[in-house]
């Protein structure tokens, strides 16, 4: 006879287990501590198997006889429900370790071991906490209105470009979790064209010889960490990209040479650079060494020497000088640099390209300049030192190299 709700409510325990059927196969088990167990009992190749379908009251009446008749139809297929109920729950342990965030951290790392620039591999991490939205998310269940939920709450806060740069990451990771097995497709493919796209911008720089010297006499002042002191006054004159700048350490610097020596893994073109350091350079730089020498990073982060200076600190300090976004910017002393030596007449264009490092899609003929203008780049860097110190001074601009 099968079973009620009210007979069910009403069971006792006894001294030993025992057992209450209701209907094709399913019944309910008593034990003496007062737990009521649901079991399904079902022949299948020839064998008497059970299934445990849950406790009640937790699992009613009806709901076990929905679980009963799941299993069942697994069983007329020829399927057995305790080896389909494993892989149920493996496939979900499974999709849980291959969320996204957990395949971008794999993507990440092979990157990483790829030698991608130390600048890079930051901004990927940024770009992922960005996405923390999906990051829990199984990488195979995630919808393209899933990420572009994600995508749009950093519009909304008026980050377009980090929203473009989000989508094109997320992109790389969902392309990588295919080709590794973890994925079916790339969501976000479809949301190209669903985000504003922003306005084009260059990095604002000075580039009014007036100007340049009021810049340098405010750093002179700047009263803020002398470590990032030091950083803006040095950009002015390497010309180094801010995150080429930012995590170099001190094997990079020669000394005796007066070589500043930055390896391909952190150079944004992937290759070797190195920069002639003026005496102006030299003597700044054994001045950080008192603060933050002789190893490690150094332009080491105000709370820890692990780590380097962050990205917008420069820019930040330039906005306590009173100096605006739209009118300097960490990345915009190259270009102040490139402006007024190309302005100047007197050094090749190569090798102020050289210089900014900027890559030449001519392997030999890059090969070729780099030893070229060696001698010429280190007599420009020293020109440019003397004529960043000129316009400091605020003296007469010269023409010509001394």
């Amino acid at each position: 006879m099968a079973l009620s709700d009210t007979k069910v409510r009403t069971l006792k325990p006894r001294e030993k287990l025992y057992k209450v059927s209701d209907d094709r196969g399913l019944y309910l088990e008593v034990r003496p501590n007062g737990s009521r167990l649901w079991r399904y009992r079902y022949f299948l190749h020839g064998k008497d198997k059970r299934i445990a379908l849950g406790a009640y009251p937790a699992v009613g009446l009806a709901d076990a006889r929905r679980k009963r008749d799941d299993a069942q139809r697994n069983v007329e297929q020829g399927v057995d429900p305790v080896l389909s109920r494993k892989r149920e729950k493996l496939t979900a342990v499974v999709n849980m370790a291959n969320s996204f965030g957990d395949v971008a951290n794999e993507y990440i790392l092979k990157i990483t071991k790829e030698g991608r620039a130390d600048a890079t591999l930051d901004k990927a991490r940024w770009l992922l906490k960005q996405l923390a939205p999906i990051a829990k998310l199984p990488i195979a269940d995630i919808k393209p209105l899933e990420v572009l939920a994600a995508l749009k709450k950093l519009e909304k806060k008026g980050n377009h470009e980090t929203a473009r740069r989000c989508r094109s990451f997320a992109s790389r990771v969902f392309r990588y979790g295919v080709a590794t097995g973890r994925g079916e497709n790339d969501p976000s493919a479809i949301l190209r064209g669903a985000l504003i796209v922003p306005r084009t911008t260059h990095h604002a720089a000075l580039v009014d010889p007036h100007d340049v010297g009021m810049l340098l006499r405010a750093i002179d002042g700047y009263e803020g960490y002398p470590v990032t002191q030091f950083a803006c006054k040095i950009a002015p004159h390497v010309m180094l990209r801010p995150g080429e700048l930012r995590h170099s350490v001190w094997s990079d610097i020669d000394f005796k040479t007066g070589i500043w020596s930055i390896p391909a893994e952190r150079m944004k073109m992937r290759r070797a650079h190195s920069v002639p350091l003026s005496r102006q350079v030299i003597g700044l730089l054994r001045e950080l060494a008192i603060h933050t020498g002789p190893d490690g990073f150094m332009f080491p982060a105000f709370h820890s020497h692990r780590r380097p200076m962050c990205e917008n600190t420069m820019n930040q300090a330039f906005r306590r000088m009173g100096f605006t976004f739209t009118q300097v910017t960490a990345h915009g002393l190259r270009t102040t640099a490139s402006t007024l030596l190309n302005e100047s007449g007197l050094w090749s264009p190569d090798a102020i390209e050289r210089s900014l490092a900027h890559n030449d899609t001519n392997a030999i003929r890059a090969t070729y300049n780099r030893g070229r203008y060696w001698n010429e780049r280190v007599e420009m860097h020293q020109w440019w030192s003397d004529y960043l110190d000129q316009l400091k001074a605020g003296k007469a601009i010269k023409t010509k190299a001394a």
